[in-house]
């Protein structure tokens, strides 16, 4: 078994990086500001902020309980709409994803270490698939 503190620290990790990309997704690429630059609804600015975190708050809890959903069709359309625009969107912005990671590391100093950063992701991807693929899948 692993040690809890290794643990710890592989959640937290993993934490950090999606949160990062989920934070660079929204601010770098100013998905939700340009969309409301396109609908002209700047008043609804606290409304949309609300919706992504209860989004957040909403998927982290539906992602590690075992929470039965049992809901009507029509209201699974529409969820699975919404994340299909989620989806959408976030395909249509994957060419400027690659600008995050030159952003990031000229905004942290780490110009000269980009590769050894990008590397340590790629590893750590291939690495917690074997992982979970190893350990948690029959």
């Amino acid at each position: 078994m692993i040690h809890p503190l290794i643990e710890s620290f592989i959640g937290l990790a993993s934490g950090l990086a999606v949160g990062a990309g989920f934070v660079a997704f929204l601010t770098v690429l100013g998905i939700i500001p340009r969309l409301v630059q396109l609908s002209k609804s700047a008043k609804y600015t606290r409304l949309y902020e609300l919706c992504v975190v209860l989004g957040v708050l909403l998927g982290t809890l539906l992602s590690f309980d075992d929470i039965p959903v049992s809901l009507p069709l029509i209201i699974l359309a529409i969820w699975g709409g919404f994340h299909g625009v989620f989806i959408g969107m976030l395909a249509a912005a994957l060419t400027e994803v690659l600008n995050v990671f030159p952003i990031l590391a000229r905004r942290v100093g780490m110009e000269k270490s980009l590769l050894w950063f990008l590397m340590a992701i790629v590893l750590g991807k291939i690495l917690g698939s074997l992982f979970q693929w190893t350990i948690f899948v029959n």
